[in-house]
């Protein structure tokens, strides 16, 4: 099993970029399929973007689609969200979750995902 910890939150203006990483301790890392899900106060966690095992196929919720980029380096035990344009709606909590699901989707749920990091809080300002 993999244990998950997230960087690279903060606090940035309406259209500006940042880059979230999350570390993966283990030697199975490749073999997870790994996503990332966000929070908003007072709201159900949603489902962002989902990577597989080998990085070859990628799926978006449609509200990030054309605007984040979701990748990894399995040598590096590392997966990352590359944040574009981004939106004051886009603050939330980030976190990254591993998932032994071989078939990923952007119908993906929390439920998929059995191991999550402990969140990184990306603030954007209007």
């Amino acid at each position: 099993q993999v244990q998950l910890v997230e960087s690279g939150g903060g606090l940035v203006q309406a259209g500006g970029s940042l880059r979230l990483s999350c570390a993966a301790s283990g030697r199975t890392f490749s073999s997870y399929a790994m996503g990332w899900f966000r929070q908003a106060p007072g709201k159900e966690r949603e489902f962002v973007a989902v990577i597989s095992w080998t990085g070859g196929r990628s799926h978006y919720a449609d509200s990030v689609k054309g605007r984040f980029t979701i990748s990894r380096d399995n040598a590096k035990n590392t997966v990352y969200l590359q944040m574009n344009s981004l939106k004051p709606e886009d603050t939330a909590v980030y976190y990254c979750a591993a998932s032994v699901a071989q078939r990923i989707g952007v119908n993906m749920r929390p439920a998929d995902f059995g191991t999550w990091g402990q969140g990184t809080q990306v603030t954007i300002s209007s």
